[in-house]
């Protein structure tokens, strides 16, 4: 709802680079997708990772 209202008030002072702001957040998140996909890839495999360093700690407190 923020964001609407901002775009409403720079519309309202500028209402071209309102306009190109409309038309261009879209190329820009597709522009960022993969990165955020990267990033979610990224952090997945870290976090398997702690999961399986941290894993024989896990076992011997339960066991203990």
């Amino acid at each position: 709802m923020l964001t609407f209202l901002l775009w409403c008030i720079l519309f309202v002072l500028c209402w071209p680079l309102a306009l190109l702001a409309l038309v261009a957040y879209p190329i820009v998140w597709l522009l960022l997708l993969p990165f955020r996909l990267l990033g979610i890839a990224v952090g997945a495999a870290l976090d398997l990772l702690w999961a399986v360093v941290t894993l024989p700690a896990r076992l011997l407190k339960a066991a203990g």
